[in-house]
């Protein structure tokens, strides 16, 4: 059985995060492992509290996970501190990780900004080189170019400047944008388009922490990246379209909408 391991933080909802990456990538067939930088107290109404763990418990963390059960891939959530993103590249280059997604979330769906701007200089400086590809929403693409986004040709030139400056493919989302749920991967130098179709769904907390995890796994099974992201928003797309509706606010997606077999009843 293939493996992925998922480095993000906890959220006690169970929508996002951790919780939200283990589902992800069990629906996708491969077995998934974490190592949690943050606990959140959190639900579908917003974050109570965050207490971050060390960086040296994160670094034992990581060192159980590689030396026993290598990861076949490894998708990378919010870190919020630099000691924290320091540890990970470290771990990364010591066990030569492959299939790394990493999710750089920086912006809230409301627009404000996540993490300071010392941490986000030391994502850019130690994390994405490490990256096979990275998948930014657009208010964080605009945040890590300093590019305001409107057209087609904008998303498509600000996605080639990430992917010429680190070395990785781009997938660019556009799920805050006016082109309905249309992603555009910039990889190799040439340019993909994945259309979808906007889900009417309210719910839709854990949105890109299940797209990458989707994505993550599908590498780790072997998909090249193309196909790896297309399968990724096929899965995403029915999970938004199922239409669980939990908790007050906006809740999480079913991650499990396909499961079957006789312990589901």
């Amino acid at each position: 059985m293939k493996t992925a391991l998922t480095i993000a933080g906890s959220d006690s909802s169970g929508g996002a995060g951790i919780q939200a990456d283990i589902k992800t990538m069990m629906a996708n067939g491969v077995y998934a492992m974490s190592a949690i930088n943050a606990l959140t107290a959190q639900n579908t109404t917003g974050v109570a509290d965050i207490m971050n763990v060390t960086p040296a418990f994160l670094a034992k963390e990581l060192d159980c996970v590689f030396t026993d059960i290598y990861p076949d891939a490894v998708k990378i959530g919010m870190v919020s501190e630099k000691a924290l993103i320091r540890t990970i590249a470290e771990t990364l280059r010591k066990y030569h990780a492959r299939n790394v997604v990493v999710d750089p979330v920086m912006v809230a769906t409301s627009g404000a900004k996540l993490i300071d701007d010392d941490a986000v200089e030391t994502l850019k400086a130690e994390l994405f080189p490490l990256a096979d590809v990275l998948t930014p929403n657009i208010p964080e693409t605009e945040l890590l170019t300093g590019q305001k986004i409107v057209t087609e040709e904008d998303r498509i030139a600000a996605a080639r400047e990430l992917s010429e400056r680190y070395s990785c493919a781009v997938l660019c989302k556009g799920g805050h944008s006016f082109h309905d749920a249309d992603d555009l991967l910039y990889w190799n130098g040439k340019t993909y388009w994945f259309h979808g179709e906007r889900i009417a769904n309210p719910n839709t907390h854990g949105t890109g922490c299940t797209l990458s995890s989707a994505i993550a796994s599908n590498l780790a099974k072997g998909d090249p990246l193309d196909a790896a992201i297309r399968r990724a928003k096929e899965y995403i797309s029915g999970a938004l379209a199922d239409m669980l509706d939990l908790g007050a606010g906006s809740g999480p997606l079913n991650h499990g909408f396909a499961w079957q077999g006789g312990f589901m009843e």
